[in-house]
């Protein structure tokens, strides 16, 4: 067991005395109970929903050592480290040791002296590491087997790791042991290739509300991106957050680009050689209020509790990816923002990457449909959170926390809109783009206009009541109502969907959405610039402070994240509650016996002269 006196403990008190948390959130007691009891169990829960203490409790209630299945071998030290403060003995098996520590990690697991072992799910199949096992699991010590990131096992996902196709042998191999498949987001889609793939027909599925209401999202009209995002980080220098770009070389550039304005950023892509990406997502991890530009390769896993915002520069590929992106903001349940700027260029763009998939064509529908629900969410006209939390079945009340509850547009009839903007499309021959359509319907002669005959057309000119702005909105709004397709293999162009003829029949109206007014970005974000966490004294900022300063000094000493050492959390409410004792440091939420141990006659001694 740990190096906290577990014994026969019960959950709870393993919760209180080891992880320093006062009681269980949500689901967490029923999963807990359910593993520890031998049964098999799909978690679907939101990231900072506390996910992992559903299979590490379980593991110091079990005999034998749990084995965690995670495809982040890049992050597998910083989790045994956060384990190890608590206590808690754990260890990684991947090819980061050499055969002599890879050697005794596994006779430490032999002679019970390991509650958790983290391995990749390459390093498990191997035949030698299954012999481990069978020993293990003939003799008695094999505990459970929990398998982090369980979407990887979606093949068409964009985490897909297809080694986690062959998992499914652990249910054969030790029909025995308890299994636990956890995952941050999925689809129904998603959930069932899970079961399926992983062979846990008769787990029991625990999904949990996937709402995360100290997020704060907001989606924006593509302007002029690189200006629309240096207005919403007005104010937030010295915070930690991610920009997810499509491409490469958008990542280094707006890294470049962010570093030169003021916000010290790094790059992050599957291009960079690896040491290199190895070094900025320790940096990250390890540094406070540095920018990591990414694309999607970055993120899974990615432990860091005070990532205060998630901008999006463009489109991802569905509101699952959103979700999974966005929900690495604010882990420490602290408030944080989701922010997106998006365009039809976006949109085409995706589109361009389904048709250019070598998915078969149903996946290619499914993907497609995703992207439209995507869309659907940005030109949403009501609650944000709301249509995201539809996506996966749940219903709420307006938030009240989105951009839309704070600021709700003006909708108005835009049928005739519509007709004409269908109309430009279909008699086009659906070959062009927006801005060639806009220009036709404008009356604007342009040399390209002249050169296809398009000023001839009974819609040129029809829509001056709309200026550029305008008509964009109303093609984006009918895109994400499927009744235009964006066609990439002819460069963008729009296309009728079936649903459009019952628009130009006047057999349908159609609501729209009044594009937002255009604001100056000093003062689009100056509402919500500053991130407002519980307020402290002036007295208590300062402490509040100096045990800032002390975890950073900390954490630099012993080579971990300093939110391995404590969560600002915990230091908020040292700040604030000033302890005196270490039974008083017992009652602070993260303070775990290991955690009093190490670092109470410190703590005690900082705030005692402070105050």
């Amino acid at each position: 067991m740990s190096t906290v006196a577990v014994g026969k403990s019960g959950a709870l008190e393993i919760l209180r005395d080891v992880f320093g948390y006062p009681a269980f959130r949500g689901a967490q007691a029923e999963i807990i109970d359910h593993i520890g009891s031998g049964g098999d169990a799909l978690v679907l829960m939101p990231t900072g929903g506390g996910k992992s203490l559903c299979y590490q409790i379980p593991a110091l209630l079990r005999p034998g050592c749990a084995i965690v299945v995670s495809p982040l071998i890049a992050l597998m030290q910083d989790q045994v480290d956060a384990l190890t403060q608590l206590g808690v003995k754990a260890a990684c098996l991947n090819s980061t040791l050499d055969w002599r520590e890879a050697q005794a990690v596994e006779q430490q697991m032999f002679a019970g002296q390991i509650d958790l072992v983290y391995i990749a799910p390459e390093r498990l199949l191997v035949d030698r590491t299954l012999s481990m096992i069978d020993a293990l699991y003939e003799a008695g010590k094999l505990a459970l087997f929990a398998i982090d990131e369980a979407h990887c096992v979606s093949q068409w996902g964009h985490d897909f790791r297809p080694e986690y196709l062959q998992l499914s042998t652990l249910h054969e191999r030790y029909p025995n042991v308890p299994r636990i498949a956890l995952t941050a987001t999925a689809d129904k889609a998603t959930q069932n290739e899970m079961l399926a793939r992983l062979g846990l027909t008769e787990a029991r599925v625990f999904l949990s509300s996937f709402d995360r209401p100290n997020i704060r999202y907001t989606v924006v009209e593509k302007d002029n991106a690189k200006k629309q995002l240096l207005g919403f980080l007005a104010g937030r220098k010295g915070q930690a957050g991610i920009v997810y770009c499509l491409s490469r070389k958008k990542v280094e550039e707006t890294a470049e680009w962010l570093s030169a304005q003021g916000y010290p950023a790094l790059p992050y892509h599957a291009g960079l050689p690896a040491p290199t990406r190895a070094a900025n997502q320790r940096r990250f991890l390890r540094e406070e209020g540095l920018v990591m530009c990414a694309t999607i390769a970055f993120g899974m896993g990615i432990d860091k509790p005070d990532v205060r915002f998630v901008a999006h520069l463009d489109l991802p590929k569905s509101i699952e990816a959103y979700y999974q992106e966005t929900g690495r903001a604010g882990r420490d349940g602290e408030p944080a923002e989701a922010w997106m700027a998006y365009g039809m260029q976006d949109v085409a763009l995706q589109h361009a990457r389904i048709a250019e998939s070598g998915a078969g064509e149903g996946q290619k529908i499914l993907e497609s449909q995703r992207l439209t629900a995507l869309l659907s969410y940005c030109e949403a006209p009501r609650c944000r959170r709301q249509v995201l939390l539809n996506y996966f079945a749940e219903e709420r009340e307006p938030c009240g926390n989105c951009d839309v509850c704070i600021e709700p547009p003006e909708l108005w009839d835009g049928t005739q809109a519509a007709q004409k903007a269908l109309s430009a499309i279909f008699r086009t021959g659906m070959r062009f783009g927006v801005t060639h359509l806009t220009d036709v319907l404008r009356g604007k002669a342009t040399d390209k206009i002249k050169q296809w005959n398009h000023d001839q057309l009974p819609t040129f000119g029809v829509g001056g009541d709309l200026d550029d702005h305008g008509w964009k909105s109303v093609f984006r709004q009918l895109a994400a109502a499927g009744l235009v397709h964006v066609d990439m293999a002819e460069h963008g162009a729009l296309q009728l969907t079936d649903a459009a003829r019952e628009v130009l029949k006047g057999q349908r109206t159609v609501q729209l959405r009044r594009p937002a007014k255009r604001k100056a970005t000093s003062s689009s974000s100056s509402r919500s610039s500053t991130v407002v966490h519980s307020e402290l004294s002036s007295a208590d900022e300062v402490l509040f402070q100096l045990l800032r300063s002390w975890r950073s000094d900390t954490a630099k000493e012993q080579a971990v994240p300093a939110y391995v050492i404590l969560h600002d959390k915990t230091l908020r409410e040292l700040a604030e509650v000033r302890p005196t004792s270490h039974g008083m440091l017992a009652g602070i939420t993260g303070m775990g016996s290991a955690k009093i141990e190490h670092y109470g006659a410190e703590l005690l001694d900082l705030i005692r002269n402070e105050g």
